[in-house]
Protein backbone atom coordinates (compact mmCIF):
# COMPACT_ATOMS: atom_id res chain seq x y z
CA UNK A 1 0.00 0.00 0.00
CA UNK A 2 1.42 3.50 -0.98
CA UNK A 3 1.76 6.27 1.66
CA UNK A 4 -0.54 8.21 0.17
CA UNK A 5 -3.31 5.98 -0.32
CA UNK A 6 -2.94 5.42 3.70
CA UNK A 7 -2.95 9.13 4.21
CA UNK A 8 -6.25 9.09 2.42
CA UNK A 9 -7.22 5.84 4.20
CA UNK A 10 -6.78 8.34 7.39
CA UNK A 11 -8.51 11.04 6.12
CA UNK A 12 -12.00 8.79 4.94
CA UNK A 13 -12.15 8.35 8.55
CA UNK A 14 -13.76 11.61 9.62
CA UNK A 15 -13.13 10.64 13.26
CA UNK A 16 -9.64 12.32 12.15
CA UNK A 17 -10.85 15.15 10.93
CA UNK A 18 -13.55 15.58 13.97
CA UNK A 19 -10.61 14.99 16.31
CA UNK A 20 -8.08 17.44 14.47
CA UNK A 21 -5.96 14.76 14.17
CA UNK A 22 -2.46 15.51 11.98
CA UNK A 23 -1.92 12.54 9.92
CA UNK A 24 2.09 12.33 8.71
CA UNK A 25 4.32 10.09 6.87
CA UNK A 26 6.82 7.89 8.55
CA UNK A 27 10.06 6.60 7.26
CA UNK A 28 8.67 2.86 7.32
CA UNK A 29 6.06 4.05 4.78
CA UNK A 30 3.43 4.28 7.41
CA UNK A 31 1.76 6.70 9.01
CA UNK A 32 1.52 8.36 12.61
CA UNK A 33 -0.96 10.53 13.81
CA UNK A 34 -0.56 13.66 15.93
CA UNK A 35 -2.61 15.57 17.98
CA UNK A 36 -2.74 18.93 20.15
CA UNK A 37 -4.24 18.92 22.90
CA UNK A 38 -6.99 21.45 23.55
CA UNK A 39 -9.89 22.09 25.24
CA UNK A 40 -12.35 20.62 23.21
CA UNK A 41 -10.50 17.11 23.85
CA UNK A 42 -10.29 17.32 27.26
CA UNK A 43 -12.67 15.93 30.75
CA UNK A 44 -13.92 17.77 33.34
CA UNK A 45 -10.52 17.65 35.10
CA UNK A 46 -9.02 19.50 31.95
CA UNK A 47 -6.91 16.89 30.91
CA UNK A 48 -7.73 14.39 27.86
CA UNK A 49 -10.09 12.14 27.52
CA UNK A 50 -8.89 8.68 27.59
CA UNK A 51 -11.64 7.82 24.54
CA UNK A 52 -9.44 10.58 22.71
CA UNK A 53 -6.23 8.62 23.03
CA UNK A 54 -8.54 5.35 22.48
CA UNK A 55 -9.87 6.44 19.12
CA UNK A 56 -6.17 7.59 17.70
CA UNK A 57 -4.77 4.54 18.70
CA UNK A 58 -7.37 2.43 17.09
CA UNK A 59 -7.10 4.63 14.13
CA UNK A 60 -3.21 4.53 13.81
CA UNK A 61 -3.33 0.51 14.17
CA UNK A 62 -6.28 0.47 11.67
CA UNK A 63 -4.00 2.35 9.64
CA UNK A 64 -1.03 0.11 9.88
CA UNK A 65 -3.39 -2.67 8.99
CA UNK A 66 -4.25 -0.90 5.99
CA UNK A 67 -0.60 -0.29 5.24
CA UNK A 68 -0.29 -4.84 5.07
CA UNK A 69 -3.15 -4.26 2.32
CA UNK A 70 -6.17 -5.35 4.98
CA UNK A 71 -9.29 -3.65 5.94
CA UNK A 72 -9.87 -4.58 9.59
CA UNK A 73 -12.86 -3.92 12.12
CA UNK A 74 -11.48 -3.79 16.09
CA UNK A 75 -12.37 -7.36 17.95
CA UNK A 76 -10.52 -6.21 21.25
CA UNK A 77 -8.86 -3.35 23.16
CA UNK A 78 -7.02 -2.64 26.33
CA UNK A 79 -5.38 0.66 27.11
CA UNK A 80 -3.08 1.34 29.69
CA UNK A 81 -2.93 5.06 30.58
CA UNK A 82 0.86 6.11 32.04
CA UNK A 83 -0.29 9.75 32.92
CA UNK A 84 -2.54 12.25 32.02
CA UNK A 85 -1.92 14.62 29.05
CA UNK A 86 -2.29 18.25 30.04
CA UNK A 87 -3.85 20.58 27.52
CA UNK A 88 -1.12 21.90 25.01
CA UNK A 89 0.92 19.07 24.92
CA UNK A 90 1.27 17.50 21.44
CA UNK A 91 0.78 13.40 21.35
CA UNK A 92 1.76 11.02 18.55
CA UNK A 93 0.97 7.66 17.61
CA UNK A 94 3.11 4.73 16.85
CA UNK A 95 1.71 1.78 15.55
CA UNK A 96 3.24 -1.74 14.69
CA UNK A 97 1.69 -5.15 14.03
CA UNK A 98 2.76 -7.84 16.27
CA UNK A 99 0.63 -10.59 14.25
CA UNK A 100 0.16 -10.70 11.02
CA UNK A 101 -2.64 -13.53 9.77
CA UNK A 102 -5.07 -13.78 7.06
CA UNK A 103 -7.95 -13.48 9.37
CA UNK A 104 -6.75 -11.92 12.77
CA UNK A 105 -4.32 -9.29 13.19
CA UNK A 106 -2.66 -8.27 16.91
CA UNK A 107 -1.29 -4.62 17.15
CA UNK A 108 0.17 -2.61 19.40
CA UNK A 109 0.21 1.58 19.75
CA UNK A 110 1.80 3.56 22.16
CA UNK A 111 0.64 7.37 22.79
CA UNK A 112 4.01 9.69 23.37
CA UNK A 113 5.12 13.38 23.26
CA UNK A 114 8.21 14.60 21.20
CA UNK A 115 10.46 13.41 24.31
CA UNK A 116 9.04 10.52 24.15
CA UNK A 117 7.29 10.29 27.51
CA UNK A 118 4.71 7.16 27.66
CA UNK A 119 0.99 8.14 28.09
CA UNK A 120 -0.89 5.15 26.94
CA UNK A 121 0.15 1.63 25.74
CA UNK A 122 -2.52 -0.20 23.70
CA UNK A 123 -3.22 -3.61 22.66
CA UNK A 124 -5.86 -4.54 20.03
CA UNK A 125 -7.00 -7.49 17.94
CA UNK A 126 -8.38 -7.15 15.21
CA UNK A 127 -10.47 -8.98 12.05
CA UNK A 128 -9.95 -9.03 8.70
CA UNK A 129 -13.10 -8.18 6.88
CA UNK A 130 -11.27 -7.67 3.10
CA UNK A 131 -7.90 -7.86 1.61
CA UNK A 132 -7.38 -4.97 -0.64
CA UNK A 133 -5.17 -4.91 -3.53
CA UNK A 134 -1.51 -3.07 -3.37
Amino acid sequence: MKQEEIIKFCHDNTICDFLNADITPTENGGVRLALEVKNQHSNCYDILHGGVMTTMADTAMGAACFQKNKKVVTVSMTTEFMRPVKIGTKIFTDAQILHDGNKIMICDCKIVDAAGNLYAKVNATFFVIEKVKA
